[in-house]
């Protein structure tokens, strides 16, 4: 199967509209904040660290480029080609490589796995974006790339974000303005039930190593001047048997 056409169209509508400036996307929050911390709770449960890196759902390789100064080889995709060409725009020197890529693809997904053997995966809210039939092919990408010895770790928006988010988006002065274009391009964070993510990864044939709680957070402040963090749950997953 792959992605219907509407979610396809929704992303390269948000990625070719979006500013190029750096912070200038809701979830874009620089690596220190994001990736950085991710990896410390990633790199212990890691099999093998010299296994290549994919960055499922990269965007608009900010993390990609993060985790390209600390692994060899990364691989940063993502199913808008509009978002990867402003990757590879916003990485001159080469140092990750990018790709476009539907996830929910059998074959596509296959076929890289085929070109760059097991690997870890590192995901971070691209499962809460999709749409319901688009979950398990989802996880099964993330198995099919992992193979025997990778792992993966999905950092995804708690149910608990979901209010958060409905709260700023109906605020009487009008949602915040790096909000907006989600919501116009018509995507719909924290819609996955926090018990989904680790059931759709076992049914897809991956165990959980590790899990816990952790804000996201993102590049957009509150009248008062404090970031906003959204409850965030992740999983550290791979074959144990």
């Amino acid at each position: 199967m792959s992605v219907t056409s509407r979610y396809k169209d929704a992303w390269e509508g948000f990625w070719n509209e979006a500013p190029d400036e750096t912070g200038a996307v809701f979830w874009d929050a620089e690596p220190a904040l994001t990736a950085g911390p991710h990896l410390a709770l990633f790199e212990p449960h890691l099999a093998d660290l010299a296994l290549p890196m994919v960055d499922l759902g990269c965007g608009n390789g900010t993390q990609t480029r993060f985790l390209a100064d600390r692994y060899d080889s990364v691989v940063g995709v993502d199913l808008s080609p509009a978002a990867v060409e402003r990757a590879r725009s916003q990485d001159p020197d080469g140092r990750a490589r990018f790709e476009q890529l539907d996830a929910t693809e059998e074959k596509a997904v296959q076929e890289l796995h085929a070109r760059l053997g097991d690997a870890n995966v590192y995901v971070r809210g691209v499962l809460h974006q999709c749409e319901p039939a688009d979950r398990r092919p989802l996880a099964d990408a993330v198995a099919t790339l992992v193979g025997t010895r990778g792992r993966a770790l999905l950092v995804e928006l708690a149910e608990a974000a979901k209010p958060v988010l409905m709260g700023l988006a109906q605020d009487p002065a009008g949602a915040p303005p790096k909000l907006r274009p989600v919501f116009a391009h018509g995507l719909t964070p924290g819609e996955v039930a926090d018990a989904a993510v680790p059931a759709l990864l076992g049914a897809a044939g991956l165990s959980v190593v590790a899990r816990g709680e952790l804000p996201l957070t993102t590049t957009e402040y509150r009248p008062d001047g404090t970031r906003i963090a959204l409850p965030s749950k992740w999983w550290v997953v791979g074959r144990t048997g």
